[in-house]
C-alpha cells in the first residue's frame, strides 16, 4: 500500500456561487491537515466540476485555481447532471490519483470523515462508503420517502448500501473499472458495489446545508428514483404480468358466477359496477404501458450511445506546454502514419 497515496476530491457544482467560498476553505484545510499527518501526498488536489451552471460558479473556481495550486477545475460545456458530472470528475482525477473522494459542494457530509475515509484505504479498502447516522437534516417527506426507496431497491435485488448517497472513496483501479461501464444510464449508488472490491463503511452524521437552495428537488427526486429501479431491477415489468394473471382469474370467477345468476334468474342490471371496472382495467393498462414505455425509453438512449457529458475546459489534465504545435504532435502524426 502506498504510504502517501495522491487523494483528489471531486466536488460536483451546479450553481453553487453562495457556498463555494466556504466549501474551497475547508477542503484546503482539511487537505493541509491530512498532509501534516503524512496520510496524502502533497500533489493532493481539489477537483471541482462545473455542470454547466448558470451563476459564478466557474468563475469562482478558475480564480481559485489560479490563486491555489492545488484546486483545479472542469468545466463542462452544458448542465449533463449530478451523476454524469461525477463521472467527469472521477474519470478525469483516476490519471493522476492513487484515490478519489466524492463529495457535495453543499458540505452536508462532514468533511474530516475523509481522513476516516484515507485511513481504511491505508488499511486496504478499495471503496470506503460513507453513511448517514441519521436523516435529521432532512425533510419529514424526503427522509421517509428516501427510506422507503433504499427498502423497495433492497426487495427487488439491487445491492445499495442502505443510508449511502453519493460520499465515497474508490482507489484509481475501482475507478477505472467503474469506466468500464459503459451504458448511458449509469445509476452509481447501484453500480460501485456491483465492483466487488474490498470495501467497507464509515458512519457520520449529515449537517445542515451551509448556504444556496438544494439542487434535488421533489421533481428531480421522483426521476432519480424512477432511473435507479427501471436501471436495475426487471420487477416492475414482472409485477405487471402478475397483475394481468390475477385479473384474468378474477374475471373468469366472476364471469363463472354471473352465468351462475344468469341462469338462476337473479341477474340485475349495474351501471356502477361496470364503469367502476372499466375504469380500472383502463388505468391498469395505461400504467403498464407506461412502465413498459420507461423500459423502451431506456433501451433507446442505450442504442443511440451518445457521450454522458462533454468537457468544454480541463485545467486538471492540461497539455504539456509545445503539445498543440511541438513534438508531441509530431509524434502523434507519425504514429498515425504507422
Amino acid at each position: 500500500m502506498i504510504t502517501e497515496p495522491v487523494l483528489t476530491i471531486v466536488i460536483p457544482c451546479y450553481n453553487e456561487e453562495e457556498v463555494l467560498p466556504k466549501t474551497i476553505r475547508q477542503l484546503r484545510e482539511l487537505r493541509e491537515q491530512l498532509i501534516a499527518e503524512r496520510l496524502i501526498s502533497n500533489k493532493s488536489t481539489l477537483l471541482f466540476i462545473d455542470d454547466g451552471s448558470r451563476d459564478a460558479t466557474w468563475t469562482m473556481i478558475y480564480k481559485a485555481s489560479l490563486r491555489y495550486s492545488e484546486v483545479k477545475g472542469v468545466k463542462l460545456a452544458r448542465n449533463a447532471g449530478h451523476q454524469n458530472a461525477l463521472l467527469a470528475g472521477l474519470f478525469s482525477a483516476k490519471t493522476r490519483s492513487d484515490c478519489i473522494v466524492s463529495i457535495d459542494a453543499d458540505l452536508q457530509d462532514d468533511v474530516s470523515v475523509i481522513r476516516e475515509f484515507v485511513k481504511k484505504f491505508h488499511e486496504g479498502y478499495e471503496i470506503v462508503y460513507g453513511v448517514r447516522n441519521k436523516r435529521d437534516a432532512d425533510t419529514f417527506f424526503k427522509r421517509h420517502t428516501a427510506q422507503g426507496f433504499y427498502k423497495l431497491m433492497k426487495a427487488m435485488g439491487a445491492q445499495l448500501v442502505y443510508n449511502h448517497a453519493d460520499y465515497r472513496l474508490m482507489s484509481r483501479r475501482a475507478v477505472e473499472e467503474l469506466e468500464r461501464f459503459e451504458e448511458a444510464n449509469l445509476f452509481l449508488r447501484g453500480i460501485v458495489p456491483l465492483l466487488g472490491f474490498r470495501s467497507t463503511t464509515v458512519s457520520y452524521d449529515r449537517k445542515e446545508r451551509l448556504a444556496g437552495e438544494t439542487k434535488y428537488p421533489l421533481k428531480k427526486m421522483i426521476a432519480f428514483a424512477l432511473d435507479g429501479i427501471t436501471s436495475f431491477s426487471i420487477t416492475p415489468i414482472r409485477l405487471i404480468s402478475l397483475v394481468g394473471f390475477v385479473s384474468f382469474f378474477i374475471s373468469i370467477f366472476f364471469g363463472a358466477y354471473f352465468l351462475f345468476l344468469k341462469f338462476t334468474g337473479h341477474t340485475q342490471t349495474g351501471w356502477t359496477s361496470l364503469i367502476t371496472s372499466i375504469w380500472l382495467l383502463g388505468g391498469l393498462q395505461l400504467i403498464a404501458f407506461g412502465l413498459i414505455g420507461e423500459y423502451i425509453g431506456k433501451i433507446y438512449k442505450e442504442t443511440k450511445r451518445r457521450p454522458r457529458y462533454i468537457i468544454d475546459l480541463d485545467l486538471f489534465n492540461l497539455p504539456m506546454p509545445g503539445s498543440f504545435f511541438g513534438e508531441e504532435v509530431k509524434m502523434t502524426d507519425q504514429k498515425k502514419r504507422v
